[in-house]
């Protein structure tokens, strides 16, 4: 009697112990599971609707499949200085030859190109349809009807500096007036809503060509460039680190319809975030030749 009690004793602390065993090994998997869980960091300007709708809505992507994004929102300028010291792993929303080529320049041995997503991109200065001026020669001889002044964005954007290379070459007796992306749209609309002349830094893509009628002026001394394209820059060393998302950016491609879709989608959600994941929901074809 006393040996089947002590071989009841030593068949539970073997029981004991490898049910011990058995939590310690599901407690140290969990853990693994969690450390394999990748980072993503993604840079964005506020007010570039583009770039915020890009950028969200990868987020949305990302987190599907595992990531944990967090987004950075700066000015341009601090965004690829932080790319460049690796602080930051992705910025989607870099415009190439003109607008951000002098920025690209500055960090070139530190950043690098990993996708184009839009090859028809443009930069200039933009009136409402119904405004009777074509050409930024033309803006001297109407400066009164509007206010002498050029409604621009914040200081460091490249249509920024391209505006300020625009008074010095065409001579403007407007005042380049800079403020942000978000005062400029609230200017604009106003100005639309009464009627009102008004010429503002513009760029396309942008929603603001869906939901109003306007018009590019001409620039016959080429300040603005041509067609531009829209890449996504990381940080040096990003693609050999995760090949996963570097191939995700790589095939992140939008069509003019597809862009437009998009920009004016998200223009309908002040939260971004939640629009994000409703255009993902509707828009899983074209999600899944990104993740292809």
């Amino acid at each position: 009697m006393a040996v089947n009690q002590k071989k009841k004793k030593i068949m539970m602390k073997r029981i004991s112990l490898l049910m011990a065993i058995t939590v310690l090994l599901i407690s140290c998997q969990s853990g693994a599971k969690k450390e394999e869980k990748k980072q993503l960091t993604i840079g964005y300007v506020d007010g570039w609707a583009e770039g915020v709708a890009m950028t969200y809505i990868t987020k949305a992507i990302m987190e599907e499949h595992g990531y944990e994004v967090e987004t950075q929102k700066a000015a341009v300028d601090l965004i690829f200085a932080s790319l460049a010291m690796g602080d930051t792993d992705v910025f989607m929303d870099t415009w190439l030859p003109v607008t951000h080529g002098a920025k690209v320049a500055k960090f070139k041995d530190k950043i690098e190109s990993i996708g184009i997503t839009y090859r028809k991109a443009k930069i200039g200065l933009a009136v409402p349809a119904y405004v009777d001026v074509n050409s930024i020669e033309e803006l001297n001889a109407n400066a009164e009807q509007f206010d002498g002044k050029i409604v621009g964005i914040e200081r460091g954007a490249g249509i920024t500096a391209k505006t300020d290379v625009a008074v010095e070459e065409y001579g403007l007796e407007l005042e380049h007036m800079n403020s942000s992306s978000i005062a400029m749209l609230a200017e604009l609309k106003k100005s639309i809503d009464a009627n009102k002349w008004v010429v503002v830094t513009a760029w396309a893509p942008h929603w603001i060509f869906g939901r109003y009628d306007l018009k590019y002026l001409e620039d016959p001394k080429g300040v603005y460039g041509q067609a531009e394209t829209v890449e996504t820059f990381a940080r040096k060393g990003f693609k050999e680190e995760d090949p996963f998302a570097a191939k995700y950016f790589a095939n992140f491609k939008l069509t003019d319809e597809q862009m437009g879709q998009m920009l004016m989608f998200m223009v309908a959600y002040e939260d971004q975030a939640k629009g994000a994941k409703e255009w993902v929901a509707q828009n899983k074809d074209l999600v899944a030749s990104w993740l292809k």
